[in-house]
């Protein structure tokens, strides 16, 4: 006998699901439902794939070291209180006055 003729012969084993057909068919309804990529990335949820994976990380840390310096500028451009006091934007505090003296 020749080695086709004995696999011809021979059952082909029934592959056994590993969900059951009622969770394989719940599945398959809710992916029809899934949010578009696109959506979840505009939603903060999926980050955007666009950079190589292994430049993801570089780059996250570059965009939020460059907003830690944007920041920073901006807490150092703003105006000091005895500024804002002057131009009445805020009202003199005695207690801050007596404290800072003191």
């Amino acid at each position: 006998m020749s080695d086709t003729a004995a696999n011809a012969t021979r059952p082909t084993p029934q592959r056994k699901l590993s969900v059951d057909p009622q969770t394989a068919e719940s599945l398959e309804r809710r992916l029809t439902f899934r949010p578009d990529k696109q959506d979840l990335v505009e939603r903060n949820i999926l980050k955007d794939d666009k950079v190589a994976p292994s430049l993801q990380a570089a780059r996250d840390k570059l965009q939020r070291s460059q907003l830690e310096d944007k920041l920073g500028h901006a807490l150092l451009q703003r105006p000091k209180r005895e500024e804002l006091e002057q131009e009445g934007i805020l009202k003199p505090d005695s207690t801050i006055q007596t404290a800072a003296s003191a």
